[in-house]
């Protein structure tokens, strides 16, 4: 049965182009009108409070790039086998602590790239030339999976995620980048774009989209993490 007054911790940090403030405090409400108890932290260091950890259902992370102490570290893998769900969005779950690479066995999927929208010297020199149109494509096998299930392929424009992963995803939806002819790669790249991840006992959830609060805003994205973040709570 699921706890009826179940606890998250937000944490979140890192890159303050993510908004990670902003994005993480327009998923308050939703989480405190399913009843969940909400603590908020900007740093990692909670991460090594372990008897703290155990009481914890969901952990909510959005910490761009950064990096994380060995304990933190440790704690953080060890309540997600113990059960605790941890999901997030964007750079902060997918491009978090660069120099762990048990984070990224962790979530299963690194950021490498999001490539621009035009020719080098088309570009304008600030954060919109990596800003292109693309598509989110659920896939047909999962529509009827409690995360994405109703939900059409969508588009956004935004940052469009090239993530080197894995085949322990399970994979909910993907996005293909183009091969142009001023690109270096040669065919066209599909990466996973919305997954779970199974770890021990718990469950973990990945929205690459996510990039600021307009992009959490997509009624599409914002339903996609509001359902991730319920499905994989302890």
């Amino acid at each position: 049965m699921a706890n009826p007054n179940p606890t998250a911790l937000i944490v979140r940090g890192g890159w303050d182009g993510h908004e990670p403030v902003q994005t993480t405090d327009s998923f308050i409400p939703f989480l405190e009108k399913n009843n969940y108890q909400v603590r908020v932290e900007d740093s990692t260091a909670v991460y090594a409070d372990t008897d703290y950890l155990d009481t914890v259902d969901l952990i909510v992370q959005v910490v761009t790039m950064s990096t994380i102490e060995n304990d933190e570290l440790k704690g953080l893998c060890g309540a997600v086998a113990n059960g605790t769900g941890l999901a997030g969005w964007h750079g902060g779950i997918a491009d978090s602590y660069r120099n762990s690479a048990d984070y990224l066995q962790l979530i299963g999927g690194q950021f490498a790239h999001h490539q621009a929208k035009a020719r080098p010297e088309e570009l304008k020199g600030d954060g919109t030339d990596n800003f292109v149109r693309y598509t989110v494509n659920i896939l047909p096998e999962q529509k009827d999976h409690p995360i994405v299930a109703g939900i059409e392929d969508f588009e956004l424009e935004t940052e469009q995620y090239w993530v080197l992963s894995d085949d322990y995803n399970d994979v909910l939806a993907t996005t293909t980048i183009p091969a142009r002819d001023f690109d270096n790669w040669r065919r066209p790249i599909t990466c996973p774009a919305i997954w779970t991840r199974q770890w021990g006992n718990g469950k973990i959830f990945v929205s690459t989209p996510g990039h600021q609060l307009s992009v959490v805003d997509n009624p599409s994205v914002r339903t996609i993490i509001e359902r991730g973040m319920l499905w994989v709570t302890r």
